[in-house]
């Protein structure tokens, strides 16, 4: 039984309560019967007494007596071997009354001077109706209790489900209660927080969505301009600007998605080089080679989604540049392990950090690293950080936790 959860310490408080209410009835039950063959004892006691008494006036056994307080006389020439066994082993000479249980019959042997004889006493003791019913008015209403409770808090079992629904981007949950307790409190609080919450994002998607569509309207005429433009390299440069503003765009548009959780992932095998070539491509920098320098030393098939992982790696390769002095980034494949190396101060911080948006960030908004691991928490991959001989160096497992996920390219 798990006694960690709510509902494993509720049944571990009525389990103890259950098996103290059964030792308590057995202890009732056993101090019953104890008083009632006391009773029993004495009362055969007192008849005994009377039989003796009526002997020796009259020389003979009262079995009209005996009959009244239903106990008979016993011939003992005609029991069975084990009855007699167990009068020869009764105590004889000082002890003149003697009673023996056998085979669920209570015999009584009178052993004295004037006579012996045997007697079974048909009475029993009665059973404690009163106790019985006491203990199972108990019982049942601990099993009622028991099931009220359980009853009672199986709308946290329903509120957590749909908390764990909200935290994958489900924003259409409603868990509003009607009900007048605590976990109704809480969850219809939680109602109205998401309820907040939904227009919140709501209204920031439409301002993101507004601010796009503005944007893209003068960067289609802008483009159009350029065809303008005489000058052929002139053209070029800015077709590339545009095209690169288009881009921009296009990524803030992922980047609401994948921080609202509101992006299913589309997973396929892909070489991990590919991936790498196309985060170069969308740096769109005039001449990559001369920033970027990628070993392959082993490649490797990764599942992942492509235009995520190619953005978190862009993203990288983009701050390692920035930041870099000779603007210049070393890319090393080696099976699942992508490592993307520039030479700089260490971070000031912990890696961890630069994990959370909008962290204090030279130069930046503080998210390029909070989206980098969101990316790669949706691939269930890794990153790790270190800084060595002069170089800041990240290190991206491209495999989840089982070591799945890749598969390595001779």
């Amino acid at each position: 039984m798990r006694v960690n959860s709510l509902k494993g310490k509720i049944r571990l408080v009525f389990t103890v309560a259950m098996m103290l209410l059964f030792m308590l009835f057995a202890a009732l039950l056993q101090s019953s019967y104890q008083n009632a063959y006391e009773d029993l004892e004495l009362q055969e006691r007192a008849n005994i007494h009377y039989i003796y008494l009526y002997y020796l006036k009259y020389g003979t056994i009262d079995k009209a007596y005996l009959a009244s307080q239903n106990i008979r006389v016993v011939d003992i020439g005609k029991r069975k071997l084990k009855i007699r066994k167990l009068l020869r082993k009764a105590p004889d000479g000082k002890k003149t009354f003697v009673v023996i249980n056998a085979d669920f019959h209570r015999y009584i042997l009178i052993n004295n001077d004037r006579f012996k004889l045997l007697l079974e006493n048909l009475n029993r003791p009665r059973f404690p109706l009163e106790l019985f019913l006491a203990f199972s008015g108990a019982f049942l209403l601990l099993v009622l209790l028991y099931f009220w409770v359980i009853r009672s808090i199986r709308p946290l079992s329903e509120l957590k489900e749909k908390i764990l629904r909200f935290s994958e981007g489900d924003l259409e949950i409603r868990c509003h209660s009607t009900r007048n307790d605590e976990i109704a409190a809480v969850a219809n609080a939680f109602d109205q927080a998401v309820k907040t919450i939904r227009e919140l994002l709501r209204s920031r998607q439409l301002l993101l969505r507004a601010i796009m569509h503005e944007l893209k309207t003068p960067i289609a005429k802008g483009r159009l301009l350029s065809e303008m433009i005489a000058d052929p390299a002139k053209r070029a440069r800015f077709h590339s600007i545009f095209e690169r503003l288009n881009l921009l765009i296009d990524e803030f548009a992922k980047v609401e998605r994948i921080t609202s959780k509101n992006f299913k992932a589309d997973f396929k095998p892909y070489k991990l080089s590919d991936v790498v070539e196309a985060s170069v491509d969308l740096l769109m920098l005039e001449h990559p080679e001369r920033h970027v320098h990628v070993v392959l030393r082993q490649d490797a098939t990764v599942r992942a989604d492509f235009e995520l992982a190619t953005l978190a790696i862009k993203n990288l390769l983009d701050n390692a540049i920035k930041y870099s002095p000779d603007r210049h980034v070393d890319v090393l494949i080696d099976a699942a392990h992508l490592r993307i190396s520039n030479k700089g101060k260490p971070l000031p911080g912990t890696i961890e950090e630069y994990f959370t948006p909008f962290h204090r960030s030279q130069g930046g908004l503080g998210l390029g690293l909070y989206i980098v691991k969101s990316i790669l928490d949706i691939h269930r991959w890794s990153l790790e950080y270190r800084h060595e001989r002069g170089e800041n160096v990240f290190t991206i497992r491209c495999e989840d936790e089982a070591g799945n996920g890749s598969e390595t390219q001779p």
